[in-house]
């Protein structure tokens, strides 16, 4: 039995095979207790450490949970974490009621597997972005490995087939949507639809996200919307037992509510098509399967070596299951529209 010993200075045995929610009190994460929080000194310096923590954890995220780097909507006893996943993108796909061959915008995309899902099941043509280098290179890594009929890609412009649709990856901060894309002509590409699945928490400047997908939507495009929550009227004592640990360990500025969302979309112009459903009930499961499957001695003992970040970041997980039990953590789906022509949002800084 292998055995490692804990910054504590006490011994921890590996887990059993059988999951044990009581791990919660008496498991690894109570050896590897959290330094406090580093203050944020600004949100550049937020965005460089959610950019280096993908750099690190992207492989980890792939081997943890596929190519679908997001929650499970989890529907029946028997679900997989695989089947929920899908189900989750046919759940956001119901309610916005998008077209096949629709031009995607995949905002935050992780390493693809939205954007090629819907290339290959809807005929989109998707533009995927994310912050990192490193999940750029594996996204187009799984495309061509899924795909192995397509020659190599050349350039950043250049569209892979997948399906019969088609997928491009591209490295970009969400919101430096503003400055892209600039084509010679000065004539801005739109979308159907602006897709993004549980990305807009990260982002420190939500209102001006609400205000670019506007401008690059399409007269009558949709932005679709799953992302995570903190719960109405919240005390000082819930919002810190429960929300600040997930802020802290997840890289977050302050969570929003889901009325925030509604209220910050409609100021944009848009309007709203599918009011927030909460399905947290049926993702929650997602961080029960996570918890178990990090109970590994020489994963927290690795994520110690790599300093505070990595800690508060597996901390975290236990965090969002206490947040969902609790019912002050929440995830949400909801669609907005573009009702109005044009491609601009006058009056408006797009930075």
């Amino acid at each position: 039995m292998d055995i490692i010993v804990s910054p504590a200075g006490k011994t921890v045995s590996p887990p059993t095979d059988e999951y044990n929610p009581l791990i919660d009190d008496h498991g690894l994460s109570k050896q590897y207790e959290t330094p406090l929080p580093e203050p944020i000194t600004s949100f550049a310096a937020l965005k460089d450490r959610i950019r280096h923590h993908y750099e690190l954890a992207s492989d980890y995220y792939y081997s943890l949970w596929g190519e679908h780097v997001h929650h499970g909507y989890f529907l029946e006893p028997t679900d997989t974490k695989e089947r929920a996943q899908i189900r989750l993108i046919e759940l956001l796909l119901e309610r916005a009621k998008l077209e096949k061959g629709s031009t995607v915008l995949d905002v935050g995309c992780g390493i693809g597997g939205t954007s090629r899902y819907l290339a290959k099941q809807l005929d989109c043509n998707v533009t995927g972005l994310t912050i990192s280098g490193k999940q750029v290179e594996m996204a187009l890594k799984l495309t061509f490995e899924q795909n192995p009929g397509h020659k190599a890609k050349v350039s950043d412009e250049e569209s892979i087939s997948f399906g019969t649709g088609s997928v491009q990856f591209i490295e970009l901060d969400a919101e430096r949507l503003g400055h892209w894309p600039t084509p010679p002509t000065g004539i801005f590409h739109c979308f159907h639809c602006i897709w993004i699945s549980e990305a807009m928490s990260h982002l420190p400047d939500k209102k001006l996200f609400f205000r670019n997908a506007f401008r690059l939507l399409e007269s009558d495009g949709k932005l679709v919307v799953a992302d995570w929550f903190k719960a109405e009227g919240l005390t000082d004592a819930q919002f810190e037992t429960d929300i600040k640990p997930i802020e802290d360990g997840m890289l977050l500025p302050p969570l929003c509510t889901q009325s925030e969302y509604v209220r910050l979309a409609e100021k944009a112009g848009l309007k709203v098509f599918s009011e927030p459903l909460d399905i947290s009930q049926n993702v929650s499961k997602t961080w029960d399967i996570s918890w178990s499957l990090i109970q590994s001695p020489a994963l927290w003992a690795f994520a110690f070596s790599q300093g505070r970040d990595a800690i508060a970041f597996l901390q975290a997980f236990r965090a969002m299951r206490r947040g969902y039990a609790n019912g002050t953590f929440c995830y949400a789906v909801m669609v907005f529209q573009k009702n109005m022509p044009g491609v601009g949002f006058p009056g408006e800084d797009s930075r």
